[in-house]
């Protein structure tokens, strides 16, 4: 008795393979495998189909699996650190406090949609090889930098206390940001019986208010009222 049919890939989509495919198609898949496998262990032949495409397409517009990795950077973090960099504008005079909660919706915007790319980007900070971690480090220094700048604002203008370390307060103000914007949906459900939008919504004005306490030059002060919904 014959041996029945093997069951096709179930990633693999179904009909001919297509001949053409543009980068950003491309790129869609990649970032599913590499989500999946970590960028060490995913393979362009793995990309290809997820794709479902022949492997020989990805050659027409990557040479390299980090070519696509470094591609994928590369459609998220210019865009966020041209928004940062017109905010961190000296001639922005409202309040520092009100260009932070500003920060974390640009971040939002920019990052919180896609929890695959927060999630491949922290696993390959940690686990990637050096270059790959420097490729991340080049593109999201220049976002630190901006918001480090709002901050330095806010010491000249007497918002900020004197004598922190910028950077780093910079590095705790976004990493904690990607907590909320990572965990909060999946506990708070549960925990809080808000729905995961509420809870990114009363998380970000939280940790807004906690860490201005920490940073302001007067924390008693009170901070100016945070809009509901920002630019």
């Amino acid at each position: 008795m014959p041996s029945p049919a093997p069951l096709p890939h179930p990633s693999r989509p179904r009909g001919p393979k297509p001949t053409r495919m543009d980068a950003d198609q491309l790129l869609n898949a990649a970032q599913e495998v590499f989500a999946r496998d970590g960028l060490r262990a995913a393979s362009l032949r793995a990309i290809a189909r997820q794709a479902g495409c022949d492997p020989a397409l990805i050659y027409y517009h990557f040479d390299s699996k980090e070519a696509m990795f470094t591609a994928l950077l590369d459609r998220r973090i210019p865009p966020l650190v041209e928004e940062l960099k017109q905010l961190a504008d000296p001639s922005d005079d409202r309040h520092t406090a009100l260009r932070l909660w500003e920060v974390l919706g640009i971040y939002g915007r920019r990052l919180g949609q896609d929890p695959g790319l927060r999630s491949l980007v922290r696993g390959e900070i940690v686990r990637g090889t050096e270059g790959i971690q420097e490729t991340i480090q080049s593109r999201l220094f220049g976002a630190a930098l901006q918001v480090r700048s709002i901050l330095e604002q806010g010491v000249q203008r007497g918002e900020v206390r004197e004598g922190l370390d910028l950077l780093l307060a910079t590095f705790f103000f976004v990493k904690l940001h990607l907590e909320v914007l990572d965990v909060l949906p999946v506990v708070a459900p549960r925990i809080l019986g808000l729905t995961p939008e509420e809870s990114v919504a009363k998380g970000e004005r939280a940790w807004l208010e906690l860490y201005w306490r920490g940073l302001a030059a007067d924390p008693a002060a009170p901070i100016p009222p945070l809009p509901d919904t920002r630019p």
